[in-house]
């Protein structure tokens, strides 16, 4: 098997499925004018050095981030579960769809894919006529480590609340958001990763995400040389969090590039 490696990650969107502002808050982090504190919902793009663009999850607020960054290629999709904050931008695949010329895959575990074929059902009923502007992507089930490209992508299950969905590693990057534990099965997954990202919601215990103290003694048990924390809620600021962090421990931010 051939293995590419991540050369650059940008994060999308680092908010919790509400994003940041919130509407209707006048808290000083959704008041806040530092353009970290502004957050909208959870995804990465990832870029590998055989030229293989990666997008994580299709969120609601995909089209402008894609115009923020200047997205102009999808390769393939890994969706990491199918709530509505990282799904519902799916349609914007139309766009990639015209400017690829042809279908994109998407993977995921078994219960994304079924539940991804429900909603969005006029864009997988094979009774429906072809046209009419929808998007063409060719969805897979992800059991286990595949190459797209050169690249591996290795599914890493996490727990979020009562149910299992994925994180993925690629390389030696790892994107676990909307994780609430990593269970001890998963963790030679993740053995000498370089770059963790990690779901940190806020510092109050919450029933299916991290808190900010959970995230870091999971980020310690997993030893990334750096660890930045997404899915952030308006409870935690960036720079007073930031600041209070351990060496190698930062918030993402809307917009932050990490070379790997």
């Amino acid at each position: 098997m051939l293995h590419s490696t991540p050369v650059r990650v940008v994060f999308l969107g680092t908010g919790t499925s509400h994003g940041v502002p919130m509407i209707g808050c006048d808290c000083g982090v959704c008041r806040s004018t530092d353009p970290r504190d502004q957050r909208s919902r959870p995804s990465v793009y990832i870029e590998c050095d055989d030229g293989t663009r990666l997008l994580v999850d299709t969120t609601p607020d995909l089209r402008l981030q894609a115009l923020r960054h200047n997205l102009r290629r999808v390769d393939a999709i890994l969706f990491t579960h199918a709530h509505a904050d990282h799904i519902m931008g799916l349609d914007e695949i139309r766009r990639f769809n015209v400017l690829s010329g042809g279908a994109i895959a998407g993977y995921g575990d078994a219960s994304t894919i079924v539940d991804l074929r429900r909603v969005f059902g006029y864009a997988f009923d094979p009774d429906l006529p072809p046209g009419g502007g929808v998007p063409d992507l060719r969805l897979a089930w992800l059991a286990g480590p595949c190459c797209i490209g050169r690249q591996e992508i290795v599914p890493v299950p996490v727990r979020h609340g009562a149910r299992m969905i994925y994180g993925f590693r690629v390389g030696g990057f790892a994107y676990l958001t909307d994780c609430s534990a990593v269970p001890d099965a998963s963790r030679p997954l993740l053995a000498g990763i370089d770059t963790l990202v990690i779901d940190a919601l806020r510092r109050r215990p919450h029933p299916t995400h991290l808190s900010l103290d959970q995230a870091i003694a999971e980020a310690g048990r997993l030893g990334a040389r750096a660890t930045y924390f997404t899915h952030i809620a308006h409870d935690l600021g960036h720079a007073a969090t930031c600041a209070s962090l351990p060496e190698g421990m930062s918030l993402a931010y809307d917009g932050l590039t990490l070379t790997i």
